[in-house]
């Protein structure tokens, strides 16, 4: 007999989440996949989803955009998995392929292999903050991405880039992401003090300073190169749209180029000079290569040259899971086991 698929419906923007049995979903494209959900993680976009009704057409949905678990079936085209791997996968927000559900069925580009190594909740948070801080590197401020299989091969090169929210996930997948990217280029990160460690020692940035300093300014400017301030932010948390001091840190006569990550709110205006770019999720059609992110993540991981972003908090259940997402998370990864 067929295993139910146990969905976590929301009926309406604002809902809570309803779990309603239904048939498991089949696979209708030669390229998909089958997966058995055996962790989710969590991400501020899912609150977005059910709260703001962000990228929403119609209601109910499942939501969810990680998860981790084993392939269950595959279509007659899929190449590089077989029934029984263990798997990770950017999930697509629809009712068939959402995470918040016993099983989701993806496109093959979405999936990469889980390490042995890795638990299912560590595999399950690396999906959307890697796709992320790709197109925070390929489509932000336009780097090469030379380890992204016909991914851009020439870019912008800089010299010093600042990340703000070093903390967040999508921050420790950009310090990793632009070590890889631009080996020369001075890393500098803003997190509260407590993450400086980590974010320096184990994910590769070369300094880290307190964001609430009063003295950022001058701190990040003394430490770029030739005290000139950074070519580049990257803004992993929409920290611009407040903190407006930032873009004194940016190199007067340099290329002055930030990064912004969609957040669902309008977009930062910039002051005059500053060279600002937009990205997103729905950005990778964009990217040269983009069909090649998760063959790339699989390298990445079996060479050891990507870590967990940041670590990971599990959670008694989705609902739980969410409350606290929107009390605010620092240096952690929500997930649930299912």
């Amino acid at each position: 007999m067929s295993s139910p698929n146990v969905q976590y419906l929301v009926h309406s923007q604002g809902g809570p989440l309803a779990a309603t049995t239904s048939d498991k979903p089949t696979i209708s494209h030669p390229t998909e996949l089958l997966i058995r959900i055996k962790s989710i993680a969590i991400n501020p976009a899912d609150i977005k989803m059910i709260d703001k009704g962000l990228r929403v057409t119609s209601w109910p949905i499942v939501p969810g955009l990680d998860g981790a678990g084993i392939v269950e079936a595959i279509g007659d085209d899929v190449t590089n998995f077989r029934v029984g791997d263990e798997v990770l996968a950017m999930c697509a927000s629809s009712n068939r392929s959402a995470s918040f559900q016993t099983f989701a069925v993806v496109k093959e580009t979405m999936v990469a292999k889980k390490p042995p190594s890795w638990s299912f909740e560590e595999a399950s948070s690396l999906g959307v903050c890697y796709l992320t801080g790709i197109l925070a590197l390929g489509i932000g401020i336009g780097t090469a991405l030379q380890f992204l299989p016909d991914g851009p091969q020439t870019g912008f090169s800089p010299s010093s880039v600042l990340i703000l929210g070093g903390s967040s996930a999508l921050g420790g997948a950009v310090i990793q992401l632009l070590r890889l990217a631009v080996p020369d280029c001075m890393v500098l990160v803003t997190s509260s003090p407590r993450h400086h460690v980590r974010l320096t020692s184990r994910l590769g940035a070369h300094r880290a300073f307190d964001r609430h300093s009063a003295s950022i300014v001058e701190d990040v400017r003394s430490a770029s190169p030739g005290a000139r301030g950074v070519d580049a932010i990257v803004d992993a948390v929409g920290a611009g749209s407040t903190e407006r001091h930032v873009f004194d840190i940016l190199d007067a006569d340099g290329p002055k180029r930030y990064a912004q990550v969609w957040t669902g709110d309008p977009e930062i205006e910039v002051p005059s000079g500053v060279d600002s770019v937009m990205f997103k999720g729905a950005d990778l059609p964009r990217l040269q290569g983009g069909k090649n992110i998760m063959l790339a993540l699989r390298t990445l991981l079996e060479e050891g040259k990507y870590q967990l972003p940041v670590p990971v908090h599990k959670v008694g259940g989705l609902e739980e899971g969410l409350d606290l997402m929107r009390q605010g998370v620092s240096g952690a990864k929500l997930v649930v086991t299912v």
